[in-house]
């Protein structure tokens, strides 16, 4: 197979386009494919195995990626609350287990693998008043084949910031009394971290996905479960940065808690911030009485 022949190289574009069982793949996960075919094409430029990358030939466009979170997926601080305390009756120890890690990502806007990454050491969690984390890992889950521990969770640095750079998130009470009571039912792991099966092991997507399901299930009407109402535990987190910003936190400071740079969360949480339509209509009103 000739590299070279721009039909071959579309014929590698149009592949990533679709997932393994032929359905039409993620506008993300296609861009995020042809990043690494064009890094993999400039390296072989590099090594002399290619004369030009071949992309470089071809006009083809990605599909475009939704560019903000959908209004719709985010839950209100009742709804939240409903689905959080539905979590630890699922299954025999599994929701229990679950159901700190579910909460950092309400109430202190974790990422799920930042959650996972959560350690002992990096939980100061007085008996009164608010407390701090202090993110500084994070266990995102893959192929063994591409972690460096052979093991589908590696610890790597944080999403978007400096190999040992820490972000410090203020905690309320009600997360401080839920991860105190955490640690005094379960413990951590042998290298600190709060949150694992009964085995030590870390949670897998799935297990923690199909979690919640029934716990959304347990929570919410039947309309609200076929909506895309917190579909996600990713969910959680998009709810608790919407919720920063209605009530009225500078986004500098929303910014640095939630680990985003303030244009990209502006950009990506423009639609969930409430009350901007009545003000826009109020100021067109006035303009059009002048």
């Amino acid at each position: 197979m000739n590299l070279q022949e721009p039909r071959v190289a579309r014929t590698a574009l149009d592949a990533i386009t679709v997932t393994f069982d032929g359905h039409e793949a993620a506008a993300n996960t296609v861009r995020r494919k042809r990043e690494v075919l064009h890094s993999l094409l400039e390296l072989a430029v590099e090594q002399k195995e290619l004369p030009a990358n071949p992309l470089h030939a071809i006009k083809w466009t990605p599909p475009k990626v939704a560019g903000g979170v959908d209004p719709r997926t985010v839950v209100n601080p009742e709804q939240a609350r409903a689905l959080l305390a539905a979590v630890p009756a699922i299954g025999r120890t599994r929701g229990r287990r679950l159901h700190g890690m579910f909460s950092c990502m309400y109430y202190a806007a974790l990422r799920p693998e930042e959650a996972a990454g959560l350690r002992r050491q990096n939980c100061d969690l007085p008996e009164q008043g608010w407390g701090l984390l202090t993110v500084e890992k994070a266990r995102p889950q893959a192929n063994k084949r591409w972690t460096n521990s052979g093991e589908t969770h590696d610890s790597r640095g944080l999403k978007h910031r400096a190999k040992d750079e820490t972000r410090l998130v203020p905690i309320p009470p009600v997360l401080v009394a839920i991860l105190r009571s955490h640690l005094d039912r379960y413990g951590v792991a042998a290298d600190g971290r709060l949150f694992r099966t009964a085995k030590g092991r870390p949670f897998s997507s799935s297990a923690y996905s199909g979690v919640w399901q029934q716990a959304r299930r347990a929570a919410f009407t039947a309309e609200q479960v076929v909506s895309p109402l917190a579909a996600r535990p990713y969910d959680l987190r998009h709810a608790a940065v919407s919720l920063w910003l209605n009530a009225g936190v500078p986004a500098t400071e929303v910014a640095e808690r939630a680990g985003h740079s303030v244009d990209v969360l502006l950009r990506v949480y423009a639609k969930c911030i409430e009350g901007q339509q009545a003000r826009a209509n109020g100021k067109i009103s006035e303009a059009l009485d002048e």
